[in-house]
């Protein structure tokens, strides 16, 4: 068990046709980072929905014949998936595409309920025959039982999200709208851009946006149900208003640097990560390194508060996907290996000062320590720029049990001598909420670290129940 991905969404609107499937490609490999085990990208033309999707990264699914078959379109939806509830199957991929009485839906979903598996319960007793093992076709089965009776598919899905519990962001194609949808505590980032030639897109970090040169007009807001159309772009706020709670862990590990989550700068909020450490962590050293690519911030940061200077101290291989994504204790070490090298010339003979996103289980934290020893580092000081995981997360990072949690079970010390460091320190949860000044501290969520939920707890075995 690790820290796994979030999905990444996409979606295009274009007041012409053309080959939209471009562009939600390029949307997509922005969004990489935040799913790597699954890809599918879904077209509209004249209101003919075309759907491809497949196991493996972007550029593994879509090839050039792939992308032809696709064709043009004037509505676009796409996803980037890591299974946070259901199995990594084919069938779990997604653009979800559900074809009923009422015409065709394509459904992207980055999150997760939190009663899902008592949802799909009432469904299948009602006759729902389900396909997958995922949650977001629980969403779609909703969204289409209240389309039956509601006058619009924005009407439907502002029904549905009566009966949602959890973390939910959604981009969904009908035959003519392309809708954005976040849940009421705002759990999970959804952004809004525009193009010159009118074109409107939705996605999940705002890389994406750059991707498409798409400019930025504002952050869907938590509870907003956001309709592009013909007409133009309106929404419905009718469940805002609630508690925000934003998951903290998108400016520590889950966004690219270079996004701006509720308008803030994702790779300064990891500078102040580093800054906080530095102020809270303090040790004489001779280099500050951090593990790429999400630690790399919060070093340069913890460097220039501390005035040790700042080096490339591991290398990363860039044709390696995320540590996590193996399955076993035998194959993630292994991938630990090949993904980071340590720059012997900047360690040798030094006290180091080393910088991580998190520790969860430690394995992965020791086999690094073990290879900055192996390169002559003196001394090994860690410092991690979030608090310990203690809580599970039901809201989409696949932590859904405290069971191989180390800081549930080890304290600081006895975490820092299982992982050969010489020092330990961890951001403290009161700094973790200060990382984005614009935003409340009551605004995020840190369930993670301090247990407090925004939501009722789900039972701990209904996460794989539908397996």
């Amino acid at each position: 068990m690790g820290i796994h991905e979030e999905c990444g969404v996409f979606g295009i609107y274009s007041p012409n046709k053309r080959k939209l499937s471009q562009e939600v490609y390029a949307g997509l490999f922005s969004l990489q980072h935040r799913g790597q085990e699954a890809a599918g990208i879904a077209v509209n033309e004249d209101r003919n929905i075309r759907c491809l999707k497949g196991l493996g990264l972007v550029h593994e699914v879509f090839g050039t014949q792939e992308m032809e078959e696709l064709g043009n379109g004037q509505i676009a939806v796409g996803h980037v998936r890591y299974s946070t509830s259901g199995s990594n199957a084919p069938l779990n991929a997604q653009p979800m595409l559900v074809k009923h009485i009422k015409g065709q839906l394509a459904l992207c979903h980055n999150g997760n309920l939190v009663n899902s598996y008592e949802l799909r319960k009432r469904l299948e007793l009602s006759g729902c025959i389900f396909q997958t093992t995922s949650d977001t076709e629980v969403i779609s089965y909703i969204i289409t039982q209240k389309r039956l009776k509601a006058p619009s598919i924005e009407d439907a899905v502002c029904e549905a999200m009566k009966e949602l519990e959890g973390a939910y962001a959604l981009v969904l194609m009908s035959p003519a709208k392309l809708i954005a949808v976040r849940d009421p505590h705002g759990f999970r980032p959804l952004v809004i851009g525009r193009n010159e030639d009118g074109s409107y897109v939705f996605a999940s970090e705002t890389c994406a946006l750059d991707a498409v040169k798409a400019s930025y007009v504002r952050d869907v807001e938590a509870g907003e149900i956001v309709i592009v159309d013909w007409e133009g772009l309106r929404s419905i706020r009718s469940h805002c208003g609630q508690r925000k709670s934003l998951c903290v862990f998108e400016y520590i590990y889950f966004a690219r640097p270079d996004s701006f989550i509720e308008g803030e700068s994702v790779h300064k909020a990891r500078k102040r990560a580093g800054s906080f450490l530095a102020e809270a962590h303090p040790v004489k050293a001779d280099v500050v390194i951090g593990v790429p690519d999400s630690g790399l911030d919060a070093a340069l940061g913890y460097a220039e508060e501390s005035g040790i200077p700042y080096e490339m101290g591991l290398v990363r291989n860039k044709y390696i996907g995320r540590t996590f994504i193996a399955p076993e204790e035998a194959g993630r070490g292994g991938q630990v290996m090949l993904k980071l090298n340590p720059v012997a010339s900047v360690v040798s003979g030094k006290r180091v000062i080393l910088i991580d996103d998190s520790i969860v289980r430690g394995t992965t934290s020791q086999r690094i320590v073990q290879m900055l020893r192996e390169a002559g580092a003196k001394e090994i000081h860690m410092r991690i720029s979030s608090p310990p995981f203690l809580y599970p997360c039901y809201y989409g990072t696949d932590v859904d049990s405290d069971a191989g949690l180390i800081a549930r079970s080890h304290s600081v010390p006895e975490i820092c001598s299982l992982i050969g460091a010489d020092s330990l320190g961890f951001l403290s949860v009161e700094d973790a909420l200060k990382l984005a000044p614009s935003i409340p501290p009551d605004h995020f969520c840190a369930a993670c670290f301090d247990g407090s939920y925004p939501t009722r707890r789900p039972e701990q075995s209904e996460k794989n129940r539908f397996e």
